[in-house]
This record gives C-alpha cells, sequence and structure tokens, in this order.
C-alpha cells in the first residue's frame, strides 16, 4: 500500500530534498508539488537532477487540491503553516510540519523569539513533536491516531535543535549536568540552512573563504534547544556560518555534576550507546573518534562523539547531520514513516558520500 503525499512550499532547498527523498520513496507517492515563485514550471525544469525521474508541474499554494491527500509536508517559512495545517487537517490530511510554527509549546515563547502572533495555540498541545530517539511516545500516539482514521500533526525538530540535542540528550537525561550550570553550544551550519533566499551573509563573494558567528545570544533555535533538554534559561547558543553547501555539526560543553559516577571517555561512550542502542539513524563514534559532517551529507544519519574532559571536569558532546536531510526532509520522512506504520527506514539513504 502507498500513501499520496504532497508538499507544499517545495521549491526550496528542504521541499526539493523533500521531493527527491519522497520520488525514490516506497510508501510514499509524490502527488503534487506547490510553489508561488514556480507555478507552472515544470520540477525537472527547475531542478534537471529530476529529468526522467518525474512529471510534477509545480502549483501555487492556493491553488493546489491537498483535500485528497493522506499526508502533506509543509516546507514553508514560520508563521506560513499556521495558515496552511488548520484546513489540511480539517480535510482528514496528516500534516508533518518542516516549519518552527508547531515545535515551541508555549506560544508567548514562539511570538517573543518569532516577532509574530502565534494564530493557532489550540494546535500546540496535539503536535508530536518530531525527534524520534527522544520523543518517540508522541510519534506512537499520532500513528494511533492516524489508524484510527484521524489526521495528526508533527511538529518536526529544527537543524541545530536536532545535531545538538541528539549529542547532549544521553548525558542530560542521565541526570549528569551540574545543577544551575550553563550548557554552552557552538555550532556549524551549510548555507543550504539558511535558506534558498539569498542574502548579504549568504552571497557566494561573501560565505566563500568566510566563517562567521551569527544570531549571537538571540537565536530562534535556542528556545526548541532548552524545551527538548529541559534546560529552561541554561544554554548559550552561538550559531555559525560556513562555506558548505550542507552539514552541521554542533559542540555541546556540558558541566558535570561532582558525583557524575562516571570518570573516562569510555564511560561515556558506553552511556551513549546504551542510550541509543536500537535506534537506526544515530551512531555513536568509538573513543577517540568524532563526527565530521563529509560522513553524513545525503543521509538521514546523525553520528555523535563525546570526550571527557577531567581537568574540568566536563563532558564534550559532537553532533554532526546533514541539514537538509536530519535537520529537515529526512527527519520529515523519518516521522511520516513512523506515523503511517512504515518502517522507519524506509527511503532514506544509510550511507554517506566517502569523498
Amino acid at each position: 500500500m502507498t500513501y499520496k503525499a504532497g508538499i507544499v512550499g517545495g521549491a526550496g532547498f528542504a521541499g526539493i530534498e523533500l521531493a527527491r527523498i519522497l520520488l525514490q520513496h516506497p510508501g510514499f507517492d509524490l502527488c503534487a508539488v506547490t510553489s508561488d515563485a514556480l507555478a507552472g514550471i515544470p520540477l525537472s525544469k527547475a531542478y534537471p537532477a529530476f529529468s526522467g525521474h518525474a512529471d510534477l508541474v509545480f502549483q501555487r499554494n492556493d491553488e493546489a487540491d491537498m483535500s485528497s491527500l493522506d499526508v502533506a509536508f509543509l516546507a514553508v517559512p514560520h508563521t506560513a503553516a499556521l495558515k496552511h495545517a488548520p484546513s489540511l487537517l480539517e480535510s482528514g490530511v496528516t500534516v508533518v510540519d518542516l516549519s518552527a510554527d508547531f515545535r515551541l509549546k508555549d506560544a508567548a515563547v514562539y511570538e517573543s523569539y518569532y516577532d509574530a502572533a502565534h494564530t493557532q495555540p489550540e494546535l500546540l498541545a496535539s503536535a508530536a513533536f518530531g525527534l524520534p530517539e527522544l520523543f518517540p511516545q508522541p510519534l506512537e500516539d499520532a500513528a494511533c491516531a492516524v489508524r484510527q482514521g484521524s489526521p495528526a500533526l508533527v511538529a518536526c525538530a529544527g537543524c541545530y535543535p536536532t545535531a545538538t540535542s541528539l549529542a547532549a540528550a544521553p548525558a542530560v537525561r542521565a541526570g549528569l549536568v551540574r545543577d544551575g550550570a550553563t550548557v554552552v553550544v557552538d555550532a556549524v551550519s551549510g548555507v543550504t540552512g539558511a535558506g534558498k533566499k539569498a542574502t548579504e551573509r549568504t552571497h557566494f563573494c561573501f560565505a566563500n573563504d568566510n566563517l562567521e558567528a551569527y544570531g549571537v545570544t538571540t537565536h530562534r533555535h535556542t528556545p526548541e534547544i532548552e524545551q527538548i533538554l529541559g534546560l529552561p534559561g541554561r544554554i548559550v547558543f552561538t550559531p555559525h556560518l560556513a562555506p558548505l553547501n550542507r552539514g552541521l555539526l554542533s559542540t555541546v560543553t556540558i558541566p558535570l555534576g561532582e558525583g557524575c559516577g562516571l570518570a573516562s571517555t569510555a564511560d561515556f561512550v558506553d552511556l551513549y550507546e546504551g542510550f541509543y542502542d536500537g535506534c537506526a539513524f544515530v551512531d555513536v563514534m568509538p573513543e577517540g573518534s568524532f563526527p565530521k559532517t563529509s560522513s553524513v551529507v545525503g543521509t538521514n544519519h546523525a553520528h555523535v562523539g563525546a570526550a571527557f574532559d577531567a581537568r574540568t571536569n566536563s563532558l564534550v558532546a559532537v553532533g554532526a547531520i546533514d541539514n537538509l536531510c536530519k535537520g529537515a526532509a529526512g527527519q520529515a520522512v523519518q516521522c511520516a514513516n513512523i506515523v503511517f506504520g512504515l518502517p522507519e527506514a524506509a527511503g532514506l539513504a544509510s550511507v554517506g558520500l566517502p569523498v
């Protein structure tokens, strides 16, 4: 059995990555792709990589009939999902949202960081958070609803929060963080993480041969990381832009409590391996090895590594993902697989590009 799928906002980097995955997926049939900017243009003309693989034509967002779909993926900017999600849900269509509109459970926090009114606060409580390795139960509840004939809403985690939280969660959930301590996150992303629309920061001449911090102390992903890890007001998050197309690396420095009980890197690697045992898409690096973005590009995998610093009694945890796969489109498909009862890894590449 296959399920009919559509992409709202399919012309951007995350949206077109969704199209690439769904066109090769054994369980989803991609039936519609929308984009106001590219309306009327064949997918294969806008992106020649799809030549011979797709005959879809971009439709305008407000003209495409999505009501007959089983699932709609929203690859739209924040606030746009607030417009699209309610009508799709009312039509019985499950919604997998890649934007930030339903991630934060407190509408006031959303409004503070995104400088926009949250017009659908009643949907926040029912939205399943889309980070399967850390929040499996909400997705199982969504799957149960779909089996019973009701649509579900999935709010996929952001790219920085995904890499950061997967790196930090085993130590945080084991209660190893020093009471009241600040956790420092330094993360680096490729340029596709900034979206398709060119800006002065992402223009080739400015981004090439350059590293730059941005959103210092103000980045919108800060409250999401704090929500995931349960550390409100205790995350210092500094993102950086690197001259890469794809890839995201997050380094998390965690002050440890005096009685944490783990005294070597090997101890922490054992903790991490046990925590992620059975997780299809998280690979824990062996002691002395650390993640590289090049190892996960094109896949839905996260590589996680950890090292104990006895001198400062802290843990340095590192997570690497492809920001367009595990950080966006791949994670969305992983969530949809779970919600529709398909194998979790269906349609998702496992092996990265070796060179």
